[in-house]
């Protein structure tokens, strides 16, 4: 069934993500771990497909993709052109270039993929804060050096973009980082 979680996991199976090594175990397992976080913040649907999908086509923190961005369809097919478009716009970031201004409504995002620069709407941008969040928080809580090397500065962004954050992530954001 498209646009559903199962079908969802069966893809990423198919591409190596339970054969992938990642903080945690497995790049499926992280993966996991984030639709999972998603929703217990009370995410909606496409939201938490795009967190089970987040690194289809690698991330600017993590190189190793399982589908080239030129097919785009393929991971529409199984997820939604909503939850797709949202894991474009996550692999796509430029986060040096979009993490100084992500709160801001004219914030500029750079695809790293083309080089063009745009700006999200508020809703993506929310999604895209929202994901950050819970995708980096699983990082956090698995590793300690992670933790004590990036908590600070995550911690900085987070507070930053404190407005584009549900309550929900905003509070594990304070229990993970600050302690």
């Amino acid at each position: 069934m498209p646009d559903s979680p199962a079908a969802a996991v069966a893809f990423l199976r198919d591409l190596g993500a339970a054969d992938l090594a990642h903080p945690g175990g497995t790049l499926l397992a992280h993966l996991r771990r984030v639709e999972r976080q998603l929703a217990e913040w009370g995410a909606r649907p496409a939201l938490r497909l795009a967190g089970l999908c987040h690194a289809c086509y690698g991330t600017d923190g993590f190189p190793d993709a399982l589908l080239p961005p030129g097919h785009r369809a393929e991971l529409a097919a199984v997820i939604g052109a909503e939850a797709e478009a949202l894991v474009y716009l996550y692999g796509s970031c430029d986060r040096k270039a979009a993490y100084p201004a992500l709160a801001e409504d004219d914030g500029v995002f750079r695809d790293r993929f083309t080089g063009r620069a745009h700006v999200p709407e508020a809703g993506p941008r929310r999604d895209f804060a929202e994901l950050t969040a819970a995708n980096e928080l699983d990082l956090a809580r698995l590793d300690p050096a992670f933790r004590s090397r990036w908590g600070p500065a995550l911690l900085g962004l987070f507070t930053r973009v404190r407005p584009l954050l549900s309550p929900s992530a905003w509070a594990t954001c304070e229990r993970v980082l600050a302690g």
